[in-house]
């Protein structure tokens, strides 16, 4: 039995896995993406029934499956990827979220946005070509976001008779270039996107080839560490609050768990303020509308948290481990890139959004700027323009509990955003050193 074709039960694990695609022009990308959904049955029938009429309008004699993905009009027309497309699928064992990034250099935005939720890059290389200088930067941004799985799709393997020498080199040659940028789990496989081989069914055309397929591959990765390898963070989104004759006196915090995680009886430290509680109620709304209480709640899910305490919690905050608790800042340094056409300058009054909080803030200088094929870093420049990165500080108006990129993702990522008419100026990620501001005196309860 295939991988598609089993069943799911209900008391079998079922994991997320979110990742994204990259390959230079003409790789194959879209119609390797094509080729996952059709064959993982992820297609609506009257989606396929379009891209069978578009074919034959367009004279081809069999389905373009790139077609599935190209939405935009311009796609289409250019036979290109430009913008970051989010595709969702599922197996009897994971659901996944796919990030279909574009490979054009000037899109190099779309492919950081795409990235930086991914906990696995699948890089596309044609296998007539092999490592090119797309290769390369798709390497490095990839290394850049801290994106430590990597797949390597060696496609269009049809086209070089599925020779093994072909498949060993490039295989060989992507592994050694990915180690210079940190990468050091790298799973090689060749394959057909166009045909289907070894993309979800194995190919009789690759009899010395061993490893997975493609989706033997993404079904199987293990990228998570270990959920109590985590400490705790919860940035809350919403304060509940029914005052009903049912719930007269319920306070709950609503946020996602991202990582680590919460059982009753924990004593957690909401930041910014270091005030500390103790849970006394995990709450998780049930398929019926009912609330359903839990012991405990992990990394990924979305709970309501319920402390001993009355304190004046609001939207942003973050609770966490007493032990193990973000920094609080008023300035923090990090590596952005620019994704408006709108240039970023020294003296930009911004937005600074942190998870589910957001404060006023200023560009405070422009430390350097990276050159994004090497990931060397260049002298100042005056302005960092649309698509370029460089590391920038930020100077802000009220201390924010942020962590390191490299240790949090979540709590280490942020988004620039103009004051003057909302739109996102960059997309950053904290370094360290990340200087810690004493909490500032607050109401311990209301």
């Amino acid at each position: 039995m295939s991988v598609v074709d089993q069943v799911r039960t209900d008391d079998q694990p079922h994991t997320l896995l979110r990742f994204a695609t990259a390959g230079s022009v003409d790789d194959g990308k879209s119609t390797l993406v094509g080729r996952l959904l059709y064959d993982t049955k992820s297609i609506l029938a009257d989606q396929l029934a379009a891209v069978e009429q578009a074919s034959v309008d367009r004279g081809l004699t069999a389905t373009d499956l790139a077609l599935l993905t190209d939405g935009l009009r311009a796609e289409r027309e250019q036979g290109i990827t430009i913008d970051v497309a989010y595709r969702y699928f599922s197996t009897a064992n994971r659901s996944y979220v796919l990030a279909d990034t574009p490979g054009h250099v000037q899109y190099t935005r779309n492919m950081v946005t795409g990235a930086s939720t991914a906990e696995l890059a699948l890089i596309l290389v044609d296998a007539r070509h092999g490592i090119v200088e797309q290769t390369r930067r798709h390497l490095a941004v990839t290394g850049l976001l801290g994106v430590r799985h990597v797949a390597l799709a060696v496609n269009k393997m049809d086209l070089v008779d599925f020779d093994e020498a072909v498949f060993v080199s490039i295989r060989d040659d992507f592994s050694l270039l990915a180690k210079e940028f940190g990468i050091d789990e790298v799973t090689a496989i060749p394959l057909s996107a166009l045909a289907g081989d070894n993309v979800v069914d194995r190919s009789d055309r690759t009899p010395w080839f061993d490893g997975p397929t493609l989706l033997e591959h993404l079904e199987t990765v293990d990228v998570a560490p270990p959920v109590e390898q985590q400490p705790f963070r919860f940035a809350v989104q919403y304060v509940i609050r029914p005052r009903s004759a049912e719930f007269p006196d319920y306070r709950g915090y609503a946020g996602r768990i991202s990582a680590g995680s919460v059982k009753v009886g924990d004593r957690v430290v909401v930041t910014p303020g270091g005030r500390q509680s103790t849970v006394v109620g995990i709450d998780r709304g049930g398929r019926d509308g009912a609330l359903e209480e839990l012991t405990v709640a992990h990394a990924q899910q979305s709970v309501t948290l319920r402390l001993a305490d009355d304190l004046d919690i609001s939207r942003g905050a973050v609770i966490t481990d007493v032990d193990d608790r973000p920094v609080t800042v008023k300035e923090l340094t990090g590596t952005a890139v620019v994704v408006a056409e709108r240039p970023v300058r020294p003296r930009d009054r911004v937005l600074l959004r942190v998870g589910a909080r957001q404060v006023r803030g200023m560009v405070s200088e422009i430390l350097d700027q990276v050159d994004i094929t090497t990931l060397q870093r260049g002298p100042a420049p005056q302005s960092l323009e649309l698509n370029a990165l460089g590391r920038i500080g930020v100077r802000l108006a009220e201390p924010v509990s942020v962590d390191e990129y490299s240790r949090f993702r979540t709590t280490g990522s942020f988004l620039l955003i103009s004051e003057s008419d909302g739109t996102t100026l960059a997309a950053g990620m904290i370094e360290s050193p990340l200087h810690s501001v004493a909490d500032e005196p607050e109401s311990w309860s209301i």
